[in-house]
């Protein structure tokens, strides 16, 4: 003759079992939450932000050096080959990306709002990335930290690529 085999919980053994079942079904709503605000922040029209204002070129420079070479930089669309040839005037400061109020618009679906940053530091141009989705890129390396631009230097933005020119 044998035994039945009893299978014996706890009290304290239930209710450790409902606590991570709760933990459980709590972690995937915060995941599901997460994943739609992601998309939500994707894909909601952008807020207007102010226009960037260009900074007064003092009247004896007119942005030229005293030898007569012009410092102004420009940015030229090289890719996609709607835009190609398009010309952006570059302050002393400029955003790119899809958001109104950015100085270099960029009309790309892997483009981000606020995508990248150009500036000028002790008069030399500096890109950095605003943390977008895609990554910007200088000659094909990933932008991790601010990187210095010189003339001819590719920056790509989405699948929108400008040149540095003079």
């Amino acid at each position: 003759m044998t035994a039945p085999v009893l299978v014996a919980t706890s009290l304290d053994d239930q209710n450790l079992v409902r606590a991570l079942e709760i933990l459980v079904v709590v972690l995937i709503w915060l995941f599901f939450l997460r994943v739609i605000r992601a998309v939500w922040v994707e894909v909601r029209p952008p807020r207007p932000a102010p226009a960037p204002r260009a900074a007064p070129v003092p009247a004896e420079s007119n942005g030229r050096r005293p030898g007569g070479r012009d410092r102004r930089l420009r940015l030229r669309v090289l890719e996609p080959d709607e835009a190609r040839g398009k010309t952006f005037e570059l302050p002393d400061e400029v955003t790119l990306g899809r958001a109104p109020g950015c100085g270099v618009r960029v009309d790309d679906a892997f483009t981000s709002s606020l995508h990248a940053r150009l500036y000028r530091r002790d008069g030399t141009l500096w890109v950095e990335d605003l943390g977008s989705t895609n990554g910007t890129w200088v000659n094909a390396q990933r932008v991790v930290a601010p990187v210095k631009l010189g003339r001819g230097d590719l920056i790509q933005v989405g699948g929108t690529v400008f040149e540095v020119q003079r």
